[in-house]
């Protein structure tokens, strides 16, 4: 890999292109055919992350009923705990290079710099001999992240992986859209919709205790479902709550939200800012937290808002790889209206 040049995966069909002379001397008609794969191969993978059924795929079941009962012996510990989830789809066409990293850098930046004992954190990967993040792995281990919260603890969700929206059937969504996140095994046995996250992990959280979600994914403005969003432009919160009228907040604790993009936006990995395929969402917020040890919200926010633009127009050549793609913009939700410019603490 040459050293002067920028590799970024495309969010649309998750190929590599690069920005140097040979991608520049592309021809039109070429381009056209790049965003007609593109655009084909999307639509088939919408197909399959919607369909669903009980069998999956045999490494999957093998390790399956293990990984449940180590999940289940996890002890919750009080004070800080975190689930770390990166899903490679390793295998696949849609595969993933840069998840395992995200999660092992976001591991080190919990113990590092927020001080969490390395055994309230757990992983579910598809490395080593962690348990897998599938779609019943990742919902037994949230279950066990929110177990007998107490007041003072400190939760922390960490998602790396695909992300997509369905149309939404129970009118809790004011876009109309179910925001989702993509389990190892969402081909055969589904995704987790946000619905589903906000019942099991900010639903129960107790007064004094605050959740943290950091999701590097497609779509995940508001997979949290949280009923406040802010505007990092007019400075403003704005109501988030659901059509329905549906309650979508704590039990008096906190949930804070901090997602890749907005709802209707896609998320990159990408080498433009090292030389590990990394999410460009996981880099800059570990990038404005290292830098700034007393960073607020606002300020994490707004660094991380830089650091995406800066990459952006280092590969302005390839924007019209990117059609239509509006820049990945960082967002930030939570169960009840809090003050940015406090110092982000987890």
């Amino acid at each position: 890999m040459s050293s002067t040049t920028e590799h970024v995966r495309c969010s649309e069909c998750r190929e590599f292109v690069s920005d140097d002379s040979d991608s520049q001397k592309r021809s039109n008609q070429e381009r056209v055919k790049f965003t007609s794969d593109a655009k084909s191969l999307r639509h088939s993978i919408r197909k399959l992350f919607t369909r669903s059924s009980t069998s999956g795929s045999n490494s999957v079941n093998r390790h399956e009923n293990s990984d449940l009962e180590t999940i289940r012996k996890w002890q919750t510990t009080k004070g800080k705990r975190a689930l770390l989830c990166g899903v490679t789809y390793n295998k696949q066409k849609y595969k993933l290079k840069g998840t395992n990293y995200d999660v092992m850098s976001m591991q080190e930046l919990l113990i590092s710099r927020f001080r969490f004992p390395s055994n309230s954190i757990h992983i579910l990967a598809e490395m080593y001999s962690y348990p897998h993040p599938t779609r019943r792995n990742i919902q037994e281990a949230l279950k066990w992240l929110v177990k007998d919260n107490q007041p003072g603890d400190s939760l922390v969700f960490y998602f790396s992986g695909h992300g997509l929206r369905q149309p939404d059937f129970s009118e809790d969504e004011v876009d109309g859209f179910d925001e989702t996140i993509c389990p190892l095994d969402f081909r055969t046995a589904g995704m987790i919709v946000d619905n589903e996250i906000n019942d099991t992990i900010v639903r129960p959280l107790k007064t004094g205790v605050k959740l943290h979600a950091i999701i590097d994914a497609c779509h995940s403005g508001t997979i949290l479902d949280l009923p406040n969003v802010y505007n990092p432009k007019k400075n403003v919160w704005k109501d988030n709550s659901p059509p329905s009228g549906v309650y979508k907040g704590t039990r008096g604790g906190h949930a804070i939200s901090i997602s890749a993009c907005e709802d209707d936006q896609l998320a990159a990995d990408t080498t433009a800012f090292s030389e590990q395929m990394e999410g460009a969402m996981t880099y800059t917020f570990r990038k404005a937290l290292t830098e700034n040890a007393r960073v607020s919200y606002a300020g994490l926010l707004a660094s991380m808002h830089k650091d995406i633009l800066a990459a952006k127009k280092k590969c302005l050549s390839l924007r019209g790889m990117f059609h239509r793609q509006r820049l990945q913009e960082p967002l930030l939700s939570s169960s009840e209206i809090f003050d940015v410019n406090q110092p982000f603490m987890l």
